[in-house]
């Protein structure tokens, strides 16, 4: 069977609500497989329906009771979920530390719930590499909310922006977490803020911290102003009104055309990365120019710079230097 037939075959049964067509096919694209790729081109033109939600914020923080919780109020909605939850690599075996098994028993058994622990597999970002792909996956599946769970927060963390249409920062009173927030930029990308553990002491002084902070950014008219909610995860309060408020935002960009503009803005990036993808397989994976610099010499001999416009020269590119190979000694 032909990886085309083969792709076509496992999109049919994906699309007819298959949950094992659905796991395999994100295991392929997960294995960065030709397979998987033939899936993703099968199903790309299907994606757009579902309403992307990224959630982040420091650990400990209740992210994902917070998502459990939301899951379990879209589905008194009517809605079908998809989340991705993305766990730290084992050392060991490269796969996601926590799976899917330990997390979110409450969603256990409903068959309009779907859940994918996913592996950084190395990557800094809290968001794997493929997780745009998976949501991909889950969109053409029919899933309306995809829910996509970070595992901390930082600089690198803020590509949960970039893979979402509407972004949850998760705060807690503890740990000064709103000034870590405006350090990392979190403010910036946050499209609904929820300080979460809100019966706790600061609960109150962080959200009012939280509002001033974000009433001075300049805004063009007609911007969205992104609100600041009290809930507590483990107590399931506030839920619904972070439901609400995040259809809201999703709604303000779908009315603006903001949403599409994202859209299209994503699609160009993901391009790129695919082109940067092949051309790093082909270059790396087919031996020959890929393996040029280690016929260059010791590294203490030869600048890793002049080793990579060796490498790109054999590989018909430009280098970005000196064209002749300079050695020491």
């Amino acid at each position: 069977m032909s990886v085309e037939t083969g792709a076509r075959d496992l999109v049919r049964r994906l699309l007819a609500g298959e949950r094992r067509a659905l796991a395999r096919a994100m295991s392929l694209v997960e294995d960065g497989t030709r397979d998987g790729e033939a899936v993703l081109r099968e199903i790309y033109l299907r994606t757009g329906g579902a309403h992307r939600v990224g959630i982040t914020g420091p650990p400990g923080a209740g992210k994902s009771t917070l998502t459990e919780r939301l899951a379990l109020e879209a589905r008194s909605r009517g809605v079908s979920v998809g989340i991705l939850a993305v766990d730290p690599t084992s050392p060991f075996t490269g796969g996601a530390l926590l799976g899917d098994r330990v997390r979110m028993a409450a969603l256990a058994g409903d068959a309009s719930v779907f859940i994918r622990s996913m592996a950084t597999r190395g990557k800094l970002g809290g968001l794997a590499e493929t997780s745009t792909e998976l949501a991909d996956l889950l969109d053409a599946r029919g899933c309306g909310l995809v829910l996509l769970e970070t595992v901390g927060v930082g600089q690198s963390e803020l590509e949960v922006a970039q893979a979402a249409d509407t972004t949850l920062v998760v705060l807690t009173p503890e740990s000064g977490d709103g000034i870590q927030a405006m350090k990392a930029g979190l403010l910036e990308v946050g499209d609904v803020f929820v300080v979460n553990k809100a019966d706790r002491p600061g609960a109150d002084r962080l959200r009012r911290s939280l509002e001033t902070t974000l009433s001075w950014r300049a805004l063009p008219e007609g911007a969205w102003r992104p609100p600041v909610l009290a809930a507590s995860a483990g107590r399931g309060e506030g839920i619904g009104e972070i439901v609400s408020a995040a259809a809201a935002h999703h709604d303000h960009l779908r009315g603006s055309g903001l949403g599409q503009a994202a859209r299209h803005e994503r699609w160009r990036g993901r391009v790129r990365s695919i082109v940067e993808r092949r051309l790093a397989r082909r270059l790396w994976d087919g031996g020959g120019a890929g393996h040029a610099w280690e016929t260059l010499g010791p590294p203490g001999r030869v600048s890793p710079y002049d080793a990579a416009d060796a490498v790109l020269a054999r590989f018909g590119g430009p280098g970005g230097g000196a064209a002749e190979l300079r050695t020491a000694g």
